[in-house]
């Protein structure tokens, strides 16, 4: 059995002084040609240090295709040509998500953010670790949830947390097709 967490007794202060509140609405997501849009998973992000699974979304089409665009060219000056990336417009329901709407918000709960977003690919661990301890003691205060600057485009992210007992919902509601990089 794993020792018992020790989490920032000040960060889930600050985190529970912010309204949990419901969300509705589009999302979109992009994932491997064939693979479902909707599956969640322990990916170890900016926002999940897998111990439980998530959903990463974006709130605009745009973000969602700049979040790919960075994970999938990680300095290459092309993608890979043989992987193919599908996106999907989603609906998502929340029960309780917290809102974290801009740099400051982050600041705010003891996040230092001089260079959010702009480690490289293999500079994450300078990043990820903090974010991390956010989104697990959000998940820990019962949201289902957090909407958070995406570090890639202006905008929001929604993060799902899908192990959380809400009646959470994650429906899709269209793919928009394989992402043709040269267009995009």
């Amino acid at each position: 059995m794993p020792p018992p967490r020790i989490r920032d007794s000040a960060l889930l202060d600050a985190l529970e002084d912010l309204e949990q509140a419901p969300f509705s609405g589009t999302v979109w997501r992009s994932v491997r040609e064939g693979n479902d849009p909707t599956a969640c998973w322990r990916a170890g992000g900016r926002w999940d240090n897998r111990t439980f699974d998530v959903l990463y979304t974006s709130e605009t089409r745009e973000a969602a295709l700049e979040e790919r665009r960075f994970h999938l060219f990680r300095g290459q000056p092309i993608p890979p040509s043989k992987v193919k990336y599908e996106l999907f417009e989603l609906h998502v329901n929340l029960v309780s998500a917290i809102t974290l709407a801009d740099l400051e918000a982050l600041r705010a709960i003891g996040m230092n953010t001089n260079g959010y977003g702009l480690a490289s690919y293999m500079d994450k661990e300078t990043e990820y670790p903090r974010s991390q301890e956010v989104a697990e003691a959000c998940f820990f205060l019962g949201a289902d949830g957090m909407r958070v600057p995406s570090a890639r485009h202006d905008g929001l992210n929604l993060i799902v947390f899908c192990e959380q007992e809400t009646d959470l919902e994650i429906t899709e509601i269209k793919s928009l097709g394989v992402i043709n990089w040269a267009q995009e």
